[in-house]
């Protein structure tokens, strides 16, 4: 979905109308909006059972918290996509769909869900499965992207020995066995990287290093463009002090261990994580995809549940009311709210009036401060004459 859309979720009574009827209603809302500044959908939205007023003005509170945790898991499996997909915003795009349709699609054509969150249960239970839904999701998402990061992060460390300088790669298939002392009570051989730019430094200085240092057992054992790899050999009581003298020197000692057959294994073990890192990749972007569309899903439900509370909060019974979807941008969103303020004020009460010239102010009064005590208030802050609730989907 493109970063310029917003919506704007609009509840207002029927009662716009001359005819308190619902498509007469949506023509004058679309009459309110106009073109120039978006275009207006239906929104249908069932009735719920509705209990007390304190448990309404609670759910109400709930669904405001549930709905901004239902935006930041949306983000966050986003945020997955990306990194799986290393930004490749064209791959990122095809995999944001909700119901094999993209999001602006699904918003435009919803309908709810009642066979996933049943209408005819109480609006608490609602509530309470698309918590738990949307909880499952993060959990699930966060599990099996840091499996796929572990495994990621430890291929490229296999990479890395395979492809690094002689200070980090590995030396399985650099250093044979004939050039260092085994099983010896007494001698060690240690492996040293140099910078090539020293290498005189350490040729006439690593016999005085240390004690019984082997005098001329320096062997060059491999060079590249950084670094010159040396064996030199050592009685092992001084090997503790003379690695500590060579790391002192700005020489790097390279630990290891020669082990017949240690280059195959690096090589079936580098082969293994690089299968496995596949597989987990392709676990984790299906269910990144099938996550991003769920819980776009779960949103979008939480956003009606919004507006159908505040809708009975607001207006009261019996219901009779007209939901409509306006797609906008973010700069044009101004001024249809903007617009809808001037067409419905008088739906405010005293929160709203008009100056001489007919202009549209705002009351700073205690009913809009009490409007602000008891939860209706818009997304913005602000205090409107209708339930609206503005949203990207990203």
């Amino acid at each position: 979905m493109s970063k310029n859309t917003r919506f704007l979720l609009i509840s207002l009574p029927a009662s716009i109308s001359p005819s308190n009827g619902h498509d007469e209603a949506l023509t004058a809302l679309r009459s309110a909006v106009t073109t120039d500044y978006g275009t207006v959908f239906p929104f249908s939205i069932p009735e719920f059972k509705i209990g007390t007023l304190d448990a309404l003005v609670q759910q109400a509170d709930e669904l405001a918290k549930l709905e901004a945790g239902c935006e930041a898991v949306v983000g966050k499996v986003g945020d997955s996509l990306r990194t799986i997909l290393e930004g490749d915003e064209g791959k990122i795009a095809q995999q944001k769909t909700v119901n094999d349709k993209s999001a602006e699609q699904y918003l435009k054509s919803f309908h709810w869900n009642k066979t996933k969150y049943q209408a005819n249960k109480p609006l608490g239970e609602i509530i309470e499965t698309l918590h738990k839904e949307v909880a499952s999701i993060d959990n699930q998402v966060k599990d099996k992207y840091n499996s796929y990061n572990q495994i990621k992060t430890n291929l490229t460390s296999l990479q890395r020995k395979q492809t690094g300088n002689l200070s980090n790669k590995s030396l399985s298939n650099v250093v044979p066995a004939s050039l260092l002392v085994q099983d010896s009570d007494y001698l060690e051989t240690h492996l040293i990287a140099v910078p090539r730019t020293i290498t005189k430094d350490f040729l006439r200085a690593y016999e005085t290093l240390t004690p019984m240092v082997v005098p001329r057992s320096a062997v060059q054992v491999a060079a590249d463009e950084e670094f010159t790899l040396y064996a030199v050999t050592t009685f092992k009581k001084h090997s503790h002090e003379f690695i500590h003298k060579c790391r002192e020197s700005k020489w790097t000692p390279r630990d290891f261990k020669y082990k017949e057959g240690g280059k195959e294994e690096e090589s079936k073990e580098l082969d293994r994580v690089g299968k496995e890192e596949k597989k987990v990749w392709g676990e984790a972007l299906r269910l990144g995809r099938t996550a991003w569309g769920e819980s776009v899903m779960a949103w979008v439900h939480v956003l009606a549940l919004r507006v159908f509370v505040e809708t009975v909060l607001r207006y009261g019974l019996p219901l009779n009311f007209v939901c409509g979807l306006i797609r906008t941008t973010p700069k044009l969103a101004k001024r249809a709210r903007s617009s809808l303020d001037a067409s419905y004020s008088y739906l405010g009460g005293n929160a709203f009036g008009r100056d001489k010239k007919g202009r549209v102010t705002k009351d700073d009064s205690s009913t809009s401060a009490d409007m602000q005590a008891a939860g209706h208030m818009g997304d913005s802050g602000e205090y409107s004459p209708y339930v609206c609730y503005e949203f990207e989907i990203q």
